[in-house]
């Protein structure tokens, strides 16, 4: 099993970027609003809470919400995305996001790879729980789509983006 331990500090804070770095994939593919952002970061922060409660979560994954837990780790963490992402306009952060990502792919499949596709299978049920958070396309949170076509496609993108398979929710 793989730990902190198995990375470079470089690579283990590329791996504890990951997963705000999905959630905001999610939500720059399309901004809901203000209630719209808050629902999807709660659905993000959920998905780490409930990583490290559940017993059956991959080591690794345990090891990283442990370390995001560390307000110097989420503070760092945080400050990297917000330089990466500033004067981003939501298509760049983005793509700026798949980018970072597919490193994150690379590096779990040569330093982790009995973590892998755990990992990765993490990464991708939070950018869907984010997707899920809020409807878009509605008025004052009435009527809309649960996952709209923008969101579909980002998330088919971070799937390929961590080189794994599978469909996205399928909302008209």
């Amino acid at each position: 099993m793989a730990n902190e331990q198995s990375f470079t500090q470089e690579e283990w804070t590329k791996l504890l970027q990951s997963p705000m770095l999905v959630g905001v994939a999610v939500s720059a593919a399309e901004p809901s609003g203000i209630w719209g952002m808050l629902k999807e970061a709660v659905a993000s922060g959920s998905a780490l809470a409930s990583a490290d409660l559940d017993a059956g979560s991959n080591e690794l994954v345990k090891a990283v919400v442990a370390d995001f837990k560390k307000s110097e780790a989420r503070s760092t963490v945080q400050e990297i995305i917000k330089k990466r992402l500033a004067g981003a306009k939501p298509g760049d952060v983005v793509q700026r996001s798949l980018t970072d990502l597919r490193e994150v792919s690379t590096i779990l499949d040569a330093k982790a790879p009995s973590d892998s596709a755990a990992f990765k299978t993490w990464l991708n049920s939070i950018s869907q729980k984010v997707a899920e958070a809020a409807s878009e396309g509605g008025f004052l949170g009435f009527g809309g789509v649960t996952v709209s076509k923008a969101e579909r496609a980002t998330l088919s993108d971070i799937r390929k983006s961590l080189g794994i398979e599978g469909n996205p929710t399928t909302d008209p």
